[in-house]
């Protein structure tokens, strides 16, 4: 018998016993994975580290009370008492009348090849070698005075659920991903900068010494950094930020947080919160996407979707759960680890580029911040603040002037939201990516 299919003769051993104890329904969700990662330093290696995982997680209804267990242990006496566990535990929980199983109308029917997969394991002496290069290739740049280290790694799981409604669907994927951290300058003037590429496939990932050597040009932009007076300037977001911006939007429309009336846009659905040329798209089937999927996590079938049309909000994040409580339907979004309940989560979300390159940009402003680092915990999504440490460069005249550090950006999302222009640079390197985009009317807090 394949793995593949002890893995789901497994699955189905779990749904058998947890209704012989007495569930009225219930799912499992299996996973499986291997990870190899390996690190250096001032090109010593530090790190070597190999695992190999199983975990079965088992989630039981008894009338409108849940409960979850999660073993490692796959044999048939410990999936046994599992059952019996989960099912003591749900009869003592508290009623939910929102929790239920995705109902068969809305079960994934498609059967698209996502390549997503790179099932050839490298040796460690590869692994080894693109850390060694990255590192060695930043450390070589005149300028650089230190390093940080270097990391490089390749993973591989496979996904398995099945519900007593008859759901039984598997999904694998790889992840390769090689960074270096590198310093310059010395005392008080030392400043830090990286780079790093996340692929689902090993010949995606960009050449170590490319990936070296941007790390040493990222850092040695920011030394001598100035800090610059209180202002209110337009601000312009790198691609390494600018991405951040849609991650709070996918908090403030997560189901979840409308459902608890918790987002500072609860009462927006359907209305202007963009530009009319902004698009932000969720798209779960994306070839090689970092996110990509077939069904997400209770077995609904996965879609691309809009969420802001021409700058209009079209819809929640939704999981089955948060879309009962709405009087909705799941968008498809459901993700869950082996010991907790399924919540709603983006794949592939991204915002369309726009026309102008970063450049014309650039260009327009007369006077303004290119913020390539944020830090801090200031975004607030029941009301809108926004407040994050940054660092980057000061913008004089049209043109890139001089590194900036020890500030604070602030503004509201709603604002930000409403005044914000993409540049045509959209790359896909994250499973949430935005072009480089420009925010008028911010509020710099600096000397």
């Amino acid at each position: 018998m394949s793995t593949e299919n002890l893995t789901e003769n497994l699955a189905e051993i779990a749904l058998a016993q947890a209704k012989k104890s007495g569930a009225d329904a219930a799912d499992v969700v299996v996973i499986e994975s291997t990870d190899i990662s390996t690190s250096c330093r001032l090109s010593v290696f530090e790190n070597l580290e190999r695992s190999e995982s199983y975990g079965l997680g088992l989630r039981v209804w008894v009338g409108q009370r849940q409960a979850i267990t999660s073993s490692s242990d796959s044999s048939v006496e410990s999936i046994r008492a599992m059952a019996e566990r989960a099912v003591a535990m749900a009869k003592i929980a508290t009623e939910d009348p929102y929790s239920q199983l995705a109902p068969a109308t809305i079960w994934s029917k498609n059967n698209l090849e996502l390549d997503v997969l790179d099932d050839n394991e490298p040796s460690v002496n590869w692994l080894q070698e693109q850390a060694l290069m990255a590192e060695d290739a930043a450390r070589s740049i005149e300028g650089i005075t230190n390093s940080e280290g270097a990391d490089a790694s390749y993973g591989k799981s496979r996904m398995t659920l099945a519900t007593s409604a008859g759901f039984l669907g598997s999904r694998a994927a790889s992840l390769a991903s090689l960074s270096v951290s590198v310093l310059a300058g010395s005392g008080d003037n030392m400043q830090r900068d990286y780079d790093y590429a996340t692929t689902r496939h090993l010949s995606d990932l960009p050449a170590a010494i490319e990936i070296g050597k941007k790390a040493a040009e990222n850092t040695l932009k920011r030394l001598n950094p100035r800090k610059v007076p209180t202002c209110q300037v337009p601000v312009i977001f790198d691609p390494r930020v600018s991405k951040n911006l849609l991650n709070s939007l996918a908090g403030a429309i997560s189901g979840a947080s409308i459902a608890r009336k918790t987002s500072f846009l609860k009462d927006a659905l359907g209305t202007q919160i963009f530009a009319e040329h902004i698009n932000i798209i969720d798209d779960p089937l994306i070839p090689r996407g970092l996110a990509s999927r077939n069904f997400d996590s209770e077995g609904v079938g996965a879609q691309k979707r809009f969420f802001i049309k021409d700058g209009i909000l079209q819809s929640w994040i939704l999981d089955t759960r948060t879309a009962a409580q709405l009087g909705l339907q799941s968008t498809g979004h459901a993700a869950r680890g082996l010991a907790s309940p399924p919540s709603p989560s983006t794949s592939n979300f991204y915002m369309q580029a726009g026309k102008l390159t970063p450049q014309e940009l650039i260009s327009q402003i007369k006077s303004g911040f290119y913020v390539t680092e944020c830090f801090g915990m200031g975004v607030n999504l029941i009301t809108g603040d926004y407040s994050q440490g940054a660092a980057g460069f000061w913008i004089e005249n049209g043109e890139i002037a001089y590194p900036v550090a020890e500030i604070t950006i602030a503004s509201r999302l709603q604002d930000m939201f409403s005044r914000l222009t993409p540049a045509n640079d959209l790359v896909f390197r994250y499973s949430t990516n935005a072009p480089t985009l420009q925010v008028d009317g911010m509020t710099i807090a600096g000397s």
